[in-house]
């Protein structure tokens, strides 16, 4: 029982590699549709719209 608890907590902690780093204070940026956003200064870069 308590195994399958490790587990489940190792799994609801896994992170997928950040795919770019805020420029003004160094944290991750959140990967939205349309922008990149830092949730601890705000700062946004929006995506190319590909067409």
């Amino acid at each position: 029982m308590a195994e399958e608890k490790k587990a489940k907590k190792e799994l609801a902690f896994k992170y997928k590699p950040a795919e770019k780093f805020c420029p003004k204070c160094g944290s991750r940026m959140a990967s939205h549709a349309d922008r990149f956003t830092c949730s601890k200064c705000r700062y946004t870069e929006w995506k190319a719209k590909g067409k």
